[in-house]
């Protein structure tokens, strides 16, 4: 139900936010939840965890990268490094990273 992130009237699929940024070589696992904003709404943001040993890139470079697969409003506008929390199976908690995203 909040797959969908509507930013200035423009529904963004967060699923396919994700897939644009797995396909970044440096990320191993991605989650792009609503953030609120005064001007939109709401935009993306992406949570990322990186690969064993990878050097994070900078936010211009994974909004480039990004650039390249999505439509320019999709663009996640906050990167966010480190763990994803995730439930016992594996499946990353959403609702905690939501939490972050108001926080930042």
């Amino acid at each position: 139900s909040k797959d969908i992130i509507i930013s200035g009237g423009e529904n963004i699929s967060s699923i396919e936010v994700e897939d644009a940024l797995y396909k970044h070589p440096a990320v191993m696992n991605a989650a792009v939840v609503a953030r609120p904003d005064e001007k939109w709404g709401e935009t993306p943001c992406a949570f990322l965890e990186l690969n064993e040993g990878a050097e994070a890139p900078s936010d211009e470079e994974l909004r480039e990268f990004c650039r390249q697969h999505l439509a320019g409003y999709m663009l996640p506008r906050h990167f966010v490094f480190g763990e994803l929390p995730k439930t016992s199976t594996g499946k990353i908690q959403k609702f905690k990273l939501r939490e972050q995203a108001r926080n930042i």
